[in-house]
């Protein structure tokens, strides 16, 4: 299966992600996504495959933003995205936590 982590190396929850996955044996694509950030549209595109609001892919951390600027805002400061979001054939998810990555693997 080939999957796609858009990935920060320094964050605990995306290592552990990824290591779920290299341990499923999937052929992952890490997409280091503070240094290659996503277009607004792409953000949109995993949230919508989610079924996620751009509200509920911001960090709680983050500052306060409007509902209709919250993609521009993740595109131009990417740092704004929680993470670590995975894609799959079988849908997206926001793994935190890190095993929520099961739910887009196939069975065993």
């Amino acid at each position: 299966m080939k999957a796609t982590i858009w990935h920060n190396p320094r964050c605990s929850k995306s290592r552990a992600t990824l290591a779920l996955l290299e341990a499923a044996g999937a052929a992952v694509t890490v997409v280091e996504y503070l240094r290659v950030p996503p277009s607004a549209d792409e953000v949109a595109r995993l949230y919508a495959r989610a079924g996620m609001t751009p509200r509920e892919g911001l960090r709680v951390d983050a500052p306060p933003l409007a509902d209709d600027g919250i993609l521009a805002a993740m595109a131009a400061e990417p740092a704004l995205i929680e993470r670590p979001l995975v894609e799959t054939e079988l849908g997206v998810r926001l793994c935190r936590p890190p095993e929520r990555v099961a739910e887009i693997l196939p069975a065993k």
